[in-house]
């Protein structure tokens, strides 16, 4: 399987996408289409934990305060699935692995798996 979730709005996402030969990969539009419970838990279940999913920069985060909260993994799905903005993105899954994020370092391990 080829996906990636991203937010159209998003220059980054945009960049990065540009930037990559995504034929055969399947798009989803988080914020057009919503990411259901079985996809959050399939990107969970490569990544290890639901916080590594998370965008702790994203607006809401502090604009919410939870900044000031400890939030146990149980509370980041919550949020992910209830908010788009709370997905870490760009999210590209290939197969059996996943790239959350627009690090140089996750962009890098990305192109050298799609060369």
């Amino acid at each position: 399987m080829r996906k990636v979730y991203y937010l159209s709005t998003c220059d980054t996402c945009k960049r990065i996408m540009s930037s990559l030969n995504l034929d055969g990969f399947e798009k989803q539009d988080i914020k057009t289409e919503a990411i259901t419970s079985e996809q959050i838990e399939q990107m969970h279940a490569l990544s290890g934990s639901y916080e590594s999913l998370f965008s702790k920069v994203a607006r809401k985060y502090r604009a919410n305060g939870l900044h000031e909260k400890s939030l146990d993994e149980p509370q980041f799905k919550a949020l992910i699935l209830e908010e788009y903005t709370f997905l870490k993105r760009p999210v590209f899954i290939i197969d059996d692995q996943i790239f959350i994020g627009n690090s140089k370092k996750v962009v890098a391990q990305l192109q050298e798996t799609l060369n």
